[in-house]
């Protein structure tokens, strides 16, 4: 994960987080520190205080996109202030093997930084071999048969080594790490996501 990246992490350290940290972590005496460093204990206060200035510094300006896979959550965000929250799906994991021992496919969602490098409307999803022998078929030789035009709604932001940010026919599975390693989302906040965000704009995945 990039500086950045750990960065939203960090920016959730606010608040009462912070205190309840700088407070319950273990440290020694202000005695002990003094005769070890020779110079006097940090006042916790200041420690804060740099903190978040650190912080600030490293946070992401503007409009940027975060997304927590584990919980299954994304985040529409401009500086620390939420835009917009939902419910999406990620990578399930998975481990998936060629018969014969060929090929494997590791269904994750990548973490680190990415910037949206695509905008679709009405996108097409070319299946890839996996999605066929998934389903125990042998891939096709007739191009035509891979075109899938529902499976991934009316909107879909690319931001690199096929992955995307798309819709979903299985709204009931939102919440779940079930995806083959893009972010499936619901198409209001699909919608919405889409229309606010530009080429360009950053994605923090952890």
């Amino acid at each position: 994960m990039g500086i950045a990246a750990g960065a939203v992490l960090l920016l959730e350290l606010t608040g009462a987080a912070v205190e309840k940290w700088i407070y319950a972590r273990p440290r020694r005496p202000a005695t002990d520190a003094a005769e070890a460093t020779g110079r006097p204990a940090a006042d916790p206060k200041a420690v804060e205080r740099t903190l978040r200035l650190r912080l600030a510094y490293l946070a992401p300006q503007g409009l940027y996109i975060a997304i927590d896979t584990a919980d299954n959550k994304l985040y529409l965000k401009r500086g620390d202030k939420i835009v917009l929250e939902a419910v999406v799906s990620c990578g399930s994991g998975d481990v998936l093997e060629e018969p014969g021992g060929g090929r494997k496919w590791v269904f994750d969602t990548p973490r680190g930084e990415y910037r949206v490098q695509s905008k679709l409307v009405n996108p097409t999803w070319i299946k890839p071999d996996w999605a066929f022998i998934e389903e125990g078929e042998k891939p096709p030789s007739d191009f035509t048969i891979r075109i899938d035009e529902d499976s991934l709604g009316d909107y879909a932001l690319g931001f690199g080594d096929g992955f995307f940010i798309h819709g979903t026919l299985y709204k009931r599975l939102l919440g779940r790490n079930v995806t083959h390693g893009c972010i499936r989302v619901g198409d209001k906040d699909l919608s919405a996501i889409f229309h606010a965000v530009g080429l360009g704009t950053r994605i923090f995945i952890y």
